[in-house]
């Protein structure tokens, strides 16, 4: 069954086909996450929105096939005086590559057009990772800001296997008991981003925090539901444990940039610094590409060039 969502798109109906045909591809074959496809599609969308403004009718199929570098450069000009920025002009051009990829695949397009066409220039930006001092007492059911015992041992955990296993917030309250308690192998089977399965070891001391946990809550969890529950026995939102960093910011003194993700790239960047190999995180984050595990390597350097300011006669 088809989960393509219909949707109005300011087209043709032949190429509001192909635009379909697409996003089954993207669903079916590219396994897309779900938030990916959502930009992806509007992305597009927003394009031919565009184009029917520029050509002053719908474009069909012949009005892509063959894109010029001043309409694409158009799109993101138009785009940038709404006031979009760089990073999401970029993920835009992505996604229009993607379709007209799709269409050359299909030998309906040329993508010379598109390749002419440089993405926007992004600000380099670091993770931003918490000390190592602060993340364990983030971990800690007795430091957490909670009216009752269990939700404090809950929130607790949630934090510990965001920074002990470098889980995404999305990856950790997805976990059902029975990818918890696993094979008896100490690892976690995660199902990350574009459906891919990855394996990460459990610490003890993360085991320890999520089991004591599962002893307080108050809800019976079947092996197919998420460990994680709410105050009221349903699946816990992601919106409550960044609610509960927000108060933990304010207590311990810790910066705008803790954020439930900012424990992962803590999880990343500790591991580095203590002699982790590049290769071996990238599988623990579940990165499809190496360079997107790289950036890592400057945090480090960043942090390294600071004690170096800091304590260097001349400096």
């Amino acid at each position: 069954m088809s989960q393509t969502p219909q949707f109005l798109i300011t087209c043709d109906d032949e190429l509001s086909s192909h635009f379909h045909q697409w996003c089954e591809y993207l669903i079916h074959e590219k396994r897309m996450a779900a938030k990916t496809l959502d930009a992806y599609q509007r992305d597009v969308r927003q394009f031919f929105q565009h184009l029917t403004g520029y050509l002053s009718h719908p474009p069909g199929l012949g009005d892509v096939a063959n894109l010029k570098p001043v309409i694409l450069r158009g799109f993101l000009a138009h785009r940038r005086n709404e006031g979009v920025e760089a990073r999401t002009l970029a993920r835009s051009l992505s996604g229009i590559r993607s379709f007209i990829r799709y269409l050359e695949r299909l030998g309906l397009a040329d993508c010379a057009g598109l390749n002419a066409t440089s993405a926007p220039r992004l600000p380099k930006t670091l993770p931003k990772p918490i000390a190592s001092s602060q993340a364990v007492k983030l971990t800690k059911a007795s430091t957490q800001l909670a009216d009752e015992p269990w939700i404090a041992a809950r929130d607790a955990a949630c934090m510990a296997l965001m920074y002990g296993c470098g889980l995404r917030i999305g990856e950790t309250l997805a976990l059902t008991l029975e990818q918890y308690q696993g094979q008896g192998d100490g690892a976690l089977r995660i199902l990350g981003k574009g459906n891919k399965t990855r394996l990460v070891p459990i610490l003890p001391i993360v085991r320890q925090a999520v089991d004591e946990y599962l002893t307080s809550c108050p809800y019976v969890i079947s092996p197919d539901e998420p460990v994680f529950r709410g105050a009221k026995g349903g699946p816990l939102q992601p919106a409550i444990i960044q609610k509960q960093m927000r108060k933990m910011r304010g207590a311990l003194g810790l910066p705008h940039t803790a954020t439930p993700h900012a424990l992962r790239h803590s999880f990343a960047t500790h591991l580095l610094a203590g002699g982790g190999d590049l290769r071996s995180i990238q599988e623990l984050l579940g990165h499809a590409s190496l360079s997107t595990t790289q950036i890592y390597t400057g945090v480090d350097t960043a942090k390294l060039l600071e004690v170096y300011d800091a304590a260097h006669p001349r400096a």
